[in-house]
């Protein structure tokens, strides 16, 4: 019998999972009729309980599945409230794959847009060479960029290598920075402080991709004339119907594996 979605949230990105969700023989509804529902389908990094995630988890039947991605702490206070079991679906590793692609591309459109020089030609400095890290510094290469990777992995240095890419440990940022106008940082931690920021040339791009906080001393770069964006969830703001629709793939296999599990399980 086909499943029915609460699809909460009314971005691009959420009217994609809804369309790919549709295609599979999933019904779809809203927050106001989460009763009909077996699964609620939550936007990524909903940090808030607002008004529509309200409605629709007190809608909700019980037993009702919450697939949420990165949920804040008040969304899952929420879900264990009125007592429905969550799945972050942004933990699965290959959606977490999946989405360095998007990352990626908008973290290129990023450094056109606010460079307003070619990538070609151009010299990239890209910090980590993990999902996002291997994405964006793959894609400036292809592009004729000159790419320096700084990792603390001496494996990750050798695919980087491999792959094309000049490769550097981060203990040598201090040497590498003044040779570089544009940085881009993947690393979840604070790698780039006053200290080594002060090592840039002035005017100087950081196109900051690490999850909060980021990696970068936002504060110190303004006071030192440098441009740092943190480019957060730009799958969804770049790419929003790839983005809705690997959500939505991602979480149909959740459910596949969740069904597979159960009827193993029965005698």
């Amino acid at each position: 019998m086909p499943k029915t979605f609460c699809v909460v949230g009314h971005d691009a990105r959420q009217q994609a999972a809804a369309r790919v969700l549709r295609r599979a023989g999933c019904g779809v509804t809203a927050a106001d009729n989460a009763a009909a529902a077996d699964y609620i389908l939550l936007p990524m990094s909903q940090g808030r309980v607002s008004d529509e995630v309200a409605r629709a988890l007190q809608g909700a039947g019980q037993g009702t599945l919450i697939l949420a991605g990165r949920p804040g702490l008040p969304v899952r206070l929420a879900a264990r409230e009125a007592g429905l079991p969550l799945i972050d679906y942004f933990q699965r590793p290959e959606l977490e794959c999946l989405n360095a692609v998007p990352t990626a591309e908008g973290c290129l459109e990023l450094l056109l847009r606010l460079r307003e020089r070619t990538i070609w030609e151009s010299a990239f400095l890209v910090l980590g060479y993990g999902r996002v890290g291997r994405a964006v510094a793959r894609r400036l290469a292809l592009l004729g960029g000159r790419v320096t990777v700084a990792a603390r992995s001496p494996e990750q240095r050798a695919n980087a290598r491999c792959s094309g890419c000049r490769a550097a440990a981060l203990t040598a940022l201090p040497a590498l920075l003044p040779g570089f106008d544009a940085v881009i940082n993947t690393i979840p931690a604070p790698v780039l402080p006053r200290t080594l920021l002060q090592r840039l040339p002035a005017g100087a791009l950081i196109i900051d991709l690490a999850s909060l906080p980021g990696g970068t001393d936002f504060a110190a770069a303004e006071e030192l004339g440098l441009h740092a964006e943190h480019a957060l969830a730009l799958p969804g703001r770049c790419a929003p119907q790839t983005a809705g629709a690997l959500i939505a793939q991602t979480v149909l296999a959740i459910l596949e594996e969740h069904e597979e599990q159960k009827e193993r399980s029965e005698p």
